[in-house]
């Protein structure tokens, strides 16, 4: 049984690609010395006693929702330990879309509904820009956060989506990125964030998001 006080639920919910987040969290907690201990759980009782939980996430919204609904009692658990208990949260690409209130993938699916925001298609204005956005782009940050101290503004990070998350409050973005028109990079409010790029392929920016995340006291 995982020591719950140094335990990072990383949501096994069948999306998303695990392994390489699990690679990159434990590098991350032995860069940073943090004594984590990274533990892939589709166990609801794991996450409600995590230290820490991540949610990563691949593929579409309404399977990624149901993905997580298909496992008993995980949604509450997230629930009580983020929202009442106040455990840090991460989401990943689509883990942190399922954040907003709303996906519009393949007609309206709701999400988490943690921050007040909806998933659309993106739509750059520079008509010869590829969906899905696919490859490295730089960061400008909105706000300074805890989960960007050590990061450059315009150090660059890897990007593989075709959605991307609008939200109601600008206060609730950290960073930006530009693909024919700016798009939401990090999201945040309170202990809940959540990064549209892959920090698992990100190489340093990513291991530097990563360790910050570990040693966040929001």
């Amino acid at each position: 049984m995982a020591n719950s006080s140094k335990c990072v639920a990383l949501i096994d919910y069948g999306s998303g690609n695990l392994r390489s987040a699990e690679k990159a969290l434990a590098r991350a907690a032995d860069q940073g010395a943090t004594g984590h201990q990274i533990v892939v759980t589709g166990d609801p009782d794991v996450v409600a006693s995590a230290e820490r939980i991540v949610l990563p996430g691949v593929g579409a919204f309404a399977d990624c929702m149901a993905g997580l609904k298909a496992l008993p009692g995980m949604i509450a658990a997230m629930n009580d330990a983020v929202l009442n208990k106040g455990t840090p949260f991460l989401g990943i690409c689509v883990g942190m879309q399922l954040l907003a209130k709303v996906g519009r993938e393949f007609g309206a699916t709701p999400g988490l509904g943690w921050i007040d925001g909806e998933v659309v298609r993106l739509s750059p204005s520079d008509l010869s820009l590829k969906i899905p956005h696919m490859g490295w782009n730089g960061l400008s940050f909105a706000r300074d956060h805890a989960l960007t101290r050590n990061i450059a503004p315009g150090a660059h990070a890897y990007f593989v989506h075709s959605f991307e998350m609008r939200l109601a409050d600008d206060a609730d973005v950290i960073a930006r990125t530009d693909y024919g028109g700016p798009v939401n990079a990090i999201v945040g409010r309170g202990n809940i964030a959540g990064t549209q790029f892959h920090p698992e392929k990100s190489q340093t920016v990513g291991l530097t998001l990563l360790e910050n995340f570990l040693t966040w006291r929001p």
